[in-house]
């Protein structure tokens, strides 16, 4: 039976494994290798472990000082609803001319202030003064034909009287009586149609004669001249519409303010109610106002319903003019000597806890909320009672709850020596 020979590397190796079973270097290694696996993991736990100890140590105990903070107040909540409107004056009128004719004079300009039926302008006055001339005449020319119907009255009576007399004594027949009759009727009959016709020809001469008066365009009422759009030599023409001359304003130191209330704001708005206005030529001034009417028809612009609220001004000092653009922000509720909490309080949660929200409008008086104040350095929470908003403080009830308090608005975590808001903080176990 030959024997194989085995490679030399063959050999060496098991040559090399009899020594290492040999000498135990092979359990020596495997000792080793758990031993330095058991080693990392015990360091990973002991890192993690101080890091959290660490990070508990650091949220759960922070002090006061590592906190954003703010204090209960006590003072006046205005509950106000906001809109945009728009400046008018009280009575601004459009003048006219009911006639068509040519500008002959223009008596005011922009700004001037006039009186009740003092003349603006002048139409040139020829035709009108024709027409009426005409009219006149025609009138005169009815009277006379007046005074010639009683005449012919008259003398139809006398004969139709005698006629009446001859025929009772048989001296005149029955036809001449009949006859005398009918001319006696006849000559009533005009003098009535005389008196008719004077009657239309003085209605012609009275419109021929207002027409004229026309010509001549007065002020309705005292105020002030905003426009004025005719110059003298301008034509008129009035025979579909009304041409507009100037626009009258009755007086610029008392006005209206037309603001558009939105329809879910509708139901906080009543009659006298105050309010407070700004103007972009004063931005940093309120002028104050007061709620007089209610228009109930509702206007929609781009689906949005709105209704026109009209506030009156005092303008005394002739600061805003008509047509300027005016953000109204109107007191619908006020509360005195309330607990105020800022809004951002409010919206204060540790992590780990259900965020709450805070009040942006009028809520509920008995919406529970809490806020967050501190107790040996940890957040401790409060339940409040939720009332009014203004959209920056917010009434509060609850037991207690006094001016002064502080409350946690945010946390601060430190980094490097640096510190930087946080959105909240964990909640510590109980």
């Amino acid at each position: 039976m030959s024997v194989k020979p085995q490679p030399i590397e063959q050999f060496r190796h098991h040559q090399d494994t009899d020594i290492a079973q040999t000498l135990g270097l092979d359990d020596v290694k495997r000792d080793r290798k758990r031993v330095k696996g058991w080693g990392i993991i015990a360091i990973v736990g002991v890192l993690v472990v101080s890091i959290g100890l660490m990070v508990r140590n650091q949220i759960l105990n922070l002090r006061p000082s590592e906190f954003e903070t703010v204090e209960i107040q006590r003072g006046s909540l205005n509950v106000t609803v906001a809109a945009t409107g728009t400046l008018k004056p009280i009575n601004q009128v459009d003048v006219g001319s009911e006639l068509s004719g040519t500008i002959e004079t223009v008596d005011v300009g922009y700004n001037d202030r006039v009186k009740l039926d003092q003349i603006l302008a002048t139409l040139n006055t020829d035709e009108p003064k024709a027409k009426a001339l005409r009219s006149e005449a025609a009138l005169e020319s009815e009277q006379a034909k007046l005074q010639v119907a009683k005449a012919t009255l008259v003398e139809t009576r006398l004969k139709f009287q005698r006629t009446q007399e001859l025929a009772a004594k048989a001296l005149a027949p029955a036809q001449d009586l009949d006859n005398a009759k009918a001319a006696y009727l006849r000559a009533q009959a005009e003098v009535t149609s005389a008196k008719a016709q004077i009657a239309l020809a003085g209605a012609t001469l009275n419109a021929d004669q207002t027409n004229l008066a026309k010509a001549v365009i007065h002020s309705p009422i005292d105020g002030i001249v905003l426009a004025r759009k005719v110059e003298p030599g301008q034509t008129v023409a009035a025979s579909f519409q009304t041409p507009v001359l100037f626009t009258l304003a009755e007086d610029l130191t008392r006005m209206v303010l037309h603001a558009n209330i939105d329809e879910a704001n509708m139901a906080q708005i009543k009659e006298g109610q105050n309010a407070t206005f700004a103007v972009d030529a004063y931005p940093n001034r309120k002028f104050p106002a007061k709620i007089i009417s209610i228009r109930n028809t509702p206007q929609t612009v781009e689906g949005i319903v709105t209704y026109e609220t009209l506030l009156s001004v005092d303008n005394s000092e002739l600061l805003v003019r008509p047509g300027m653009t005016a953000t109204v922000d109107i007191t619908t509720r006020m509360v005195e000597d309330a607990i105020l909490v800022p809004n951002k309080a409010l919206r204060f949660s540790p992590r780990g806890t259900d965020e709450a929200a805070a009040p942006d409008a009028a809520l509920s008086t008995d919406r529970k909320q809490l806020i967050w104040t501190l107790q040996d350095g940890r957040p401790v929470p409060i339940t409040v009672t939720v009332g009014l908003s203004d959209g920056h403080n917010t009434e509060v009830l609850a037991e207690g709850l006094k001016p002064g308090l502080t409350l946690l608005v945010n946390g601060v975590r430190s980094d490097k020596g640096k510190s930087s808001p946080t959105d909240g903080l964990p909640q510590r176990d109980n």
